[in-house]
Parts: C-alpha cells; structure tokens; sequence
C-alpha cells in the first residue's frame, strides 16, 4: 500500500529507518551499505526529509548524522502509518492489549534498527502469563499480517538484564500509559 503512495523505495527505506524507532541515528555511508543504493539517492533524499524539518541533523566528527524529528506535527502520524505498513499496529492490537498481567512490550529484532522484514519480533514483559492463550492471539495476527511473530517472555525484574540499550528496542505498548 505505501508503495503506491511513496514511489520512492529509498524514501521508504528513509521512512523505516527514522520514523519506527525515533532513537535511531543514521549518516550516509552507513545508509548506502544498509540499502545498497548510491550515496546520490539518498543523499537527495535526505536533504527532501532535513529540508521538510522531519529529520534532523548534526556534525559528529567528520559525519552528518540524522535523526526524526520528534518535534514535528507530522511526527505521530507518520510514526503511525509505519506501524501500519509493518503490521505493529495490528500485532499490539491483536496481541498486546489482550494479554492479562502484561506490564510491557518492547519490539527487537530488524524492525527495532528501521529494516523490513518478514518478521515482528517482540519482548513482553509481564507476571503469570497465559501461553496458550498468547500462542493462539499470535497464530491470527500472523494471518492477518501475513508476517512471522517470534516472542520472548521476561519477567518484570528481568527487563534490565535483557533490555540496557533503547537503541536495540522499542517500547510499543506499557501497562502505564
């Protein structure tokens, strides 16, 4: 669907990267070995997204490193249209809000670093936790996203041992908010 939209494979590309995981930083060499396309694409590309105030940018060294720009209005929808075009939105909707004692959930894996992928991993977080029940939610969110749900279980307690650095993971549902 968003390939009908934004025609642009790098500029989605883009979109995944910054807008999933707001923590995540990225320069143009780095870009250009992670895609496989020439440093001119999405040179061009980042300049539209930095121009536009959705990414931001700053010298470190001899790099240009980017960032999303949370600040920015569109930030929220755009976040949410991603998490729509990876099938988060509907893995937190068919799975996370309906598992009792859950206290988080934390995404990992390629999606966590920006990348697509064929699949959704997932931390959850939480005391007494159902598997069965949580098997059965994961088998109908994997049929309509058509996506594989790989997932841990931690306990409360545990969540520093496994999760010490927020750039690895992405705090999508707490029992908090």
């Amino acid at each position: 669907m968003l390939e009908s939209l934004i025609t642009s494979k790098t500029r989605i590309k883009l979109l995944l990267k910054f807008f999933l995981n707001s923590n995540t930083t990225a320069y143009l060499r780095n870009l250009e070995a992670e895609f496989g396309e020439s440093t001119n694409a999405i040179r061009q590309e980042l300049n539209r997204f930095e121009n536009s105030g959705l990414l931001t940018s700053e010298i470190s060294g001899n790099k240009k490193v980017f960032r999303a720009n949370i600040r920015h209005p569109f930030f929220p929808e755009i976040n949410k249209l991603v998490l729509k075009y990876t099938g988060i939105d509907k893995v937190i909707d068919q799975i996370i809000v309906k598992i009792g004692n859950l206290k988080k959930a934390f995404l990992t894996g390629e999606l966590a670093h920006g990348k697509a992928g064929k699949v959704i991993d997932i931390i959850l977080v939480g005391n007494e936790l159902n598997y069965e029940y949580i098997a059965r939610l994961i088998n109908k969110a994997e049929e309509s996203t058509s996506l594989k749900v790989r997932y841990i279980t931690i306990r409360p307690g545990e969540v520093k041992k496994y999760i010490n650095n927020e750039e690895e993971f992405i705090l999508i549902w707490s029992a908090e908010n």
